[in-house]
């Protein structure tokens, strides 16, 4: 026997709270990191985390509220199963808006990551971005079509085949870039490895959203409902694995771009500075 609607809608508010407390622990976490940094570090990746942060908590509150009105203040007039499956309802827009607007914002941060490890190649930036704007074009459409959605109308009736490319792009960008990112690195760092496992969530929830769609269970939405969580903290992953693990290397041999599209040998020239200090205040003393 599948999972109801609103036994659905439950376990993912359940997971969607508890993804966000991650989230939220990662985001101050980070906001730690980047706030001793300087330049496009500090001026491009706090807004950016800070967005993705509130984008999660408006699509948090969305369902609480959602949650209270089907359970709680609707529950005797209109009933748990027809308020969630009311397509076209205000909230379930604005919380299937969010949603879309969650990956295509990280995303984009992917782009430009992979366009300046490419050695802000044009042949690397320009097609990233017409594939992104095209996810979104279709994100945003299929919330305009959830708009026109009748009575007893499904996410299986409406534009399914919109749905279901929305879902395979953003899990080919998501990979494609990621595997770029990491390919990257390996050509540039003695260690790597450290960036596997982000790599590995970032495919595996692609295709989590992809194969409950697909399926046809309502187990998609709670997959849908802890994308925005799980966004983020995959982003606050990639900045703290690199953080720990670049600026921290005993033995940078070899001059390195990381993705933030800092060269690693200002890092190592900062270090000499201070040795050779160190050294000539030796000698002063011993003199």
């Amino acid at each position: 026997m599948g999972i109801t609607l609103p036994e659905a809608s439950l376990v993912a508010l359940f997971l969607e709270t508890l993804f966000y407390g991650v989230f939220f622990t990662l985001y101050w976490l980070t906001l730690v990191i980047l706030l001793k940094k300087c330049g496009i570090q500090r001026d491009l990746l706090i807004p950016v985390a800070t967005l993705l942060l509130c984008i999660a908590t408006a699509h948090l509150i969305i369902d609480l509220i959602r949650a209270l009105e089907a359970f709680v203040f609707s529950a005797r007039t209109i009933g748990a199963d027809a308020y969630y499956s009311n397509l076209a309802s205000p909230l379930e827009l604005a919380k299937t808006a969010l949603y879309i607007t969650q990956p295509t914002v990280a995303d984009t941060v992917l782009v430009w990551r992979c366009y300046v490890l490419n050695n802000r190649s044009l042949l690397v930036g320009i097609p990233g971005c017409i594939v992104l704007l095209t996810n979104g074009a279709i994100g945003y459409y299929i919330v305009w079509c959830l708009s026109r959605a009748g009575v007893g109308s499904t996410v299986y009736t409406i534009a399914p085949g919109f749905i279901t490319t929305f879902y395979a792009l953003t899990m080919l960008i998501s990979s494609l870039i990621s595997w770029r990112i990491y390919h990257s690195r390996r050509c540039m760092s003695d260690n790597p490895t450290h960036l596997l496992p982000v790599l590995i969530v970032v495919i595996e929830s692609g295709a989590l959203y992809a194969t409950t769609f697909l399926t046809g269970s309502n187990g998609q939405y709670p997959a849908m409902d802890i994308g925005p969580p799980v966004v983020g903290i995959v982003f606050c992953l990639i900045i703290l694995q690199v953080h720990f693990h670049v600026s921290n290397n005993p033995r940078p041999s070899k001059s390195f771009t990381n993705p933030f599209g800092e060269r690693g040998e200002q890092n190592v020239g900062h270090s000499m500075k201070l040795v050779i200090a160190h050294h000539q205040g030796d000698g002063d003393h011993s003199v």
